[in-house]
């Protein structure tokens, strides 16, 4: 014991304190949910993400896979998890016997102690060339869900997909918001599945991309939600002081064009780069704060867009942490709110906690420790040292 100093044995129970569950809520980010990427080979494990997601009180993380680590990691804890199902499974997900298979492998081991809410089903397929996609994708999501029906679990897993607003032909005014020609025979029948089992229709929205393509015609304060004169659609003569909001309703009114009102549109990836190449117009440090920031502060008021002004704004930051090894520009590297060393990018008033150590050979029951746990280390490290 005389090698065990006191401070070790101060450090020791700060830890297990912060992993009870009378962990202290510091600012955090209640309310919106986090894209957890990890196409880099520098990031802390999944064991000590689900340190850092607790400290900033974030409840909602989106997978691109079924990171069995990952899942695991986070199992008994309060998170719920959107899980991938990537484009190259789309073909065989039409096959109902691949379908469960994936489930079975994927899914279920993980339930109940993991809280896997929601499969995405593709990605930006319609963003991509291969037309093949295309088809295969809502027999696929049809295919999942009535698998889940068939295995008693549809109630609390739903089925979605996420998609690039390049499936929109028309975005401005936000009330003449229409989906590409081209796309409607897949998109209608799309949104009739949305409706017939009550999921959202997911949008991957980045007005950074609208600013990096016109900075001389797209002002910057209206896309960083920063005080500015704003726009008025002419149609409905609702003002739109920042591009996100007028995004999300230019999605509604496309839906609505094809009959459905019954169908919540969230936002599965938003965000803004902090670094970026020459030719990459706003792709700052000031401005990334200035564009999350805003948006954090909107999204805790609980803030509706004009077209639907009940209707909280449902949004998944990307991304959790930068990834060094994303290809593409710059940009794509930068995303991050953290580096991988848990330091923030930048701030947007908010702290969290990445344990130093790796804790990852833990079981998920002492990552529960309760605080007397904590209390005891103390009480017998004073009868030791007093």
């Amino acid at each position: 014991m005389g090698s065990f100093s006191f401070s070790s044995i101060v450090k020791l129970s700060l830890f297990f304190l912060i992993l009870s569950d009378s962990v202290p809520r510091i600012q955090g980010l209640p309310g919106v949910g986090i894209n957890y990427g990890q196409i880099a080979n520098n990031l802390p494990s999944p064991s000590r993400v689900s340190v850092l997601l607790r400290s900033l009180n974030i409840s909602r993380v989106k997978l691109y896979d079924t990171d069995p680590v990952v899942l695991s990691a986070f199992s008994n804890s309060n998170v719920d998890f959107i899980i991938g199902l990537g484009n190259e499974y789309l073909e065989n997900m039409t096959d109902p016997a691949k379908a469960q298979s994936w489930i079975q492998q994927r899914l279920q081991p993980h339930l109940p102690q993991t809280r896997i809410t929601c499969i995405l089903v593709g990605n930006e397929v319609f963003k991509g060339e291969d037309t093949k996609l295309y088809s295969y994708l809502l027999p696929a999501m049809q295919t999942v869900y009535k698998t889940l029906v068939d295995l008693g679990l549809d109630k609390q897993v739903i089925v979605t997909s996420a998609h690039s607003l390049d499936i929109l032909a028309n975005s401005f005014p936000p009330s003449a918001g229409s989906f590409r020609q081209d796309l409607a025979v897949y998109i209608q029948p799309i949104l009739s599945f949305h409706s017939q089992v009550k999921s959202p229709f997911l949008i991957n929205a980045y007005p950074y991309f609208a600013y990096k393509d016109s900075p001389n015609q797209v002002p910057l304060d209206y896309v960083l939600f920063q005080p500015n004169q704003g726009t008025t659609d002419p149609i409905t003569n609702l003002k739109y002081d920042n591009m996100l909001y007028a995004q999300i309703d230019a999605v509604y009114s496309a839906m609505k064009a094809m009959g459905h009102t019954d169908i919540e549109v969230r936002i599965s990836e938003t965000g803004w780069p902090s670094k970026g190449d020459e030719n990459e117009a706003g792709a700052t440090v000031e401005n990334a704060e200035l564009y999350n920031g805003n948006l954090l502060k909107r999204i805790q008021q609980k803030q509706g867009t004009p077209g639907k002004p009940s209707v909280p704004v449902d949004v998944y930051f990307f991304a959790l942490f930068n990834e060094n090894l994303k290809p593409g520009p710059t940009s794509e590297r930068n995303y991050g709110l953290y580096y991988p060393n848990g330091n923030p990018v930048y701030n947007i008033g908010i702290k969290g906690y990445l344990p130093e150590m790796d804790y990852s050979s833990a079981s998920p029951k002492i990552k529960i420790l309760p605080v007397c746990l904590s209390l005891l280390i103390y009480v017998i490290a004073y009868l030791i040292y007093a």
